[in-house]
């Protein structure tokens, strides 16, 4: 075995230490994957998503490449590690990948515009005085258009630091947002006793 030193780069996650903490991003992936898909000059989106989005798999939709799609979109799920600001975006384009069309395209298009704009963001691990553990759910009860189930997430802090974090779409239709909270709830308390 051999001593390599301090971890800097490993699998395109960047290490930075100082006196703070440990910042992990994918600055060089997020430049790599806009350099290859020709969109270093593109113009930057604010967000990764449009509010109130509808997205849905009609039969009269205008197809995209498949392959080109699925690839791109396995690229951002796997860039969602050190971006938990694309994770519920990530999080619906994945839903299309058996029937992607230009409209699910441009979400992804929008999604690579918003990372043009912070490549370097990521995640800091700072050194903290205590240990306590938190976290936080949200829902949107009945978002999607085509089968009325909701979409749960959740976030979890420890020692002021975000570790878990996730964005699904869940299994059930809820008959009220009271309902749809309460299970949102449950998943993030799940989280929370594993933790």
């Amino acid at each position: 075995m051999k001593d390599l030193g301090g971890l800097k780069y490993f699998l395109g996650i960047e290490v930075a230490r100082s006196k703070q903490g440990i910042f992990l991003s994918q600055r060089k992936y997020v430049l790599y994957l806009l350099a290859e898909t020709g969109m270093l000059d593109c113009k930057l989106a604010n967000t990764p998503i449009v509010q109130n989005h509808h997205f849905v798999v009609h039969p009269d939709q205008v197809p995209t490449n498949r392959d080109r799609y699925q690839r791109l979109v396995g690229r951002l799920i796997y860039l969602s590690h050190t971006k938990p600001d694309i994770a519920y975006a990530v999080s619906v384009v994945s839903q299309f990948m058996h029937s992607p069309s230009e409209a699910h395209m441009g979400a992804v298009e929008r999604i690579l515009r918003y990372l043009k704009s912070s490549p370097g963001r990521g995640i800091m691990f700072s050194k903290n005085d205590h240990y306590r553990i938190e976290g936080y759910t949200d829902v949107d009860w009945a978002g999607n258009v085509t089968n009325r189930r909701f979409t749960s997430g959740y976030f979890t802090f420890v020692g002021g630091n975000l570790v878990t974090w996730q964005s699904k779409k869940q299994k059930v239709v809820t008959l009220s947002s009271a309902e749809a909270e309460y299970r949102g709830m449950a998943k993030g308390v799940c989280k929370l006793l594993c933790l």
